[in-house]
């Protein structure tokens, strides 16, 4: 029976929950570098760590915000704030962090790390049960079998778990039908729209109906008068918003599993937190 069990980080989703959390912590190194950020997102590792008690655990970084998905959108994402400022410094230094514990740090110029979570998550579940750890209800999509989508709610080491059953139970969907919901919804935060005035109440309702857009497409006549004039007029931006909201689960990386072997090395790990001021976080790893 093989027993692994393998932690995917959303190491951005983590990083920028942390700072909001911790936005009112002076925390600072001896040169003046803020670390609240760093040190609220080792809290929430930590506890995951010993929520699930994984064998083997990995963190996925977004590389910069041009990926493929702004080539074919250029607004997508063009919504968000700049990072601010006590935070950007933070985004290096976590890595180092996150590195001393001897966890791999993954990321692709020009994919997501949603792309890099979804393709690692589908070739390491061969290998054991993959739990992604996030704040980002788009990586339901992946749930399998195989694969658990564990979304931090508010307060530390408060989760909801989904798996198929959950997952049906909660959202009333299938995993690939996340995806057909923001192809007829949108994303506001990810700044693309969907169909112009249908909802999720109305796309559940389709998605229960008809199961796909696929299956809406086919069913025009069917539908009313006002739903089927809204499609027909941003079919586009239908199918495009459907592609955008797709995890890339064929991104060109690689991750051995004994590379994620979570076995802390104290003895190397000990001097990078103490001069980032973080030794007192070492005792929550039990």
């Amino acid at each position: 029976m093989n027993e692994n069990k393998i932690l995917i980080v959303d190491g951005m989703a983590l990083l920028f929950r942390a700072y909001f959390a911790q936005s009112y912590d002076a925390r600072r190194t001896a040169d003046g570098t803020p670390t609240n950020a760093v040190y609220g997102f080792l809290q929430y590792l930590f506890d995951a760590v010993k929520q699930f008690s994984p064998t083997h655990v990995l963190c996925c970084w977004d590389m910069g915000s041009k990926t493929f998905r702004t080539e074919m959108y250029a607004n997508y994402k063009a919504n968000r704030p700049e990072a601010p400022e006590d935070l950007i410094p933070q985004f290096s230094l976590v890595k180092d962090i996150v590195a001393a514990l001897d966890i791999p740090n993954v990321g692709l110029e020009g994919y997501e790390a949603d792309d890099c979570i979804g393709t690692l998550s589908q070739k390491l579940s061969a290998l054991g049960h993959v739990y992604v750890l996030t704040g980002d209800q788009d990586m339901l999509q992946l749930v399998s079998d195989r694969i658990h989508v564990v979304i931090m709610k508010k307060g530390r080491g408060n989760y909801a778990v989904y798996d198929l059953d959950f997952l049906r139970t909660d959202k009333g969907v299938h995993p690939f039908q996340i995806i057909e919901m923001k192809g007829l919804t949108g994303d506001t935060s990810d700044n693309y729209p969907g169909v112009k005035g249908i909802g999720e109440k109305t796309a559940l309702k389709l998605l229960q109906e008809y199961e796909s857009i696929d299956g809406i497409l086919a069913n025009l006549d069917s539908l009313s008068k006002s739903v089927k004039t809204k499609i027909e007029s941003d079919l586009d931006m239908l199918h495009l918003s459907r592609t955008l909201a797709r995890i890339n689960i064929e991104v060109p990386i690689h991750c051995e599993l004994d590379a994620c072997l979570w076995a802390v090395p104290l003895e190397t790990a000990q001097p990078v937190f103490e001069q980032y001021r973080l030794t007192s976080l070492l005792k929550l790893i039990g």
